[in-house]
């Protein structure tokens, strides 16, 4: 099942009446950013970021991109609705029963969540307690290596060497590692979680503005994220 057939199943089903009315707000774009805002961390990071995904996602391609970040609370059932999520931060992941419930609901039936660990760090509590999370809905092996083969690296701009690196990992900032991979989940064959341990969310914190004084577009990748979602 992929998205647009859950979608279609969510709003014919029982939870159609609740749900619709997000839906048809939503229904003039093909594109809008959802922040998942969870009980037991530090949710609310990379403030700009979202701003200068969408200017990205504007800039480069004909998507109709809602202007606005919409937060919405993982254990909200409007959540499944959305067509791209993000979940980040930097302390403990321990989702409660209705977080749990809706994040693999949602991933099970054709959703993406894009999840970055802002510290950077293989062994932070970000890190450790976000894939044990993963571990215990999914099962222990569900979070693999990306191959730099993999669609996300063509999905609009190439990149033939995989994810490309932060300038944060370059500094040795947090496990003074620079990770040449992404991990992810995939469910039917598709990737329904993408992991990143790299910090694309500081990476990408900046005035959009401001991007007309870097020498490479630094969120073209942030690009290839949202189209791998809404088309794979």
């Amino acid at each position: 099942m992929n998205r647009a057939q859950f979608l279609k199943l969510v709003l014919g089903g029982a939870a159609g009446a609740a749900l619709a009315p997000l839906a048809r707000a939503a229904a003039p774009y093909d594109f809008w950013f959802t922040r998942l805002k969870y009980d037991s961390g530090d949710w609310d990071v990379d403030q700009r970021m979202p701003a200068n995904m969408i200017t990205s996602l504007i800039d480069y391609t004909s998507l109709r991109v809602d202007p606005k970040e919409h937060v919405v609370a993982l254990a909200d059932p409007k959540m499944l609705l959305a067509p791209f999520c993000y979940l980040a931060g930097h302390k403990l992941v321990e989702f409660n029963p209705a977080e749990r419930r809706n994040f693999e609901q949602y991933v099970r039936n054709g959703g993406f969540v894009f999840v970055d660990d802002c510290n950077h760090d293989i062994d932070g509590l970000f890190a450790t307690s976000f894939e044990r999370q993963m571990a215990s809905i999914f099962g222990t092996s569900a979070l693999k290596k990306l191959p730099n083969s993999h669609g996300i690296y063509r999905s609009f701009f190439t990149f033939k060497d995989g994810p490309p690196a932060t300038g944060l990992e370059l500094n040795g900032w947090g496990d003074d590692l620079v990770h040449d991979y992404l991990k992810g989940i995939d469910v039917n064959g598709r990737l329904g979680v993408l992991y990143s341990n790299k910090d694309y969310g500081c990476e990408w914190d900046y005035d959009w503005r401001n991007k007309r004084w870097l020498a490479e577009d630094n969120t073209k990748f942030a690009v290839n994220i949202a189209i791998y979602a809404l088309t794979a």
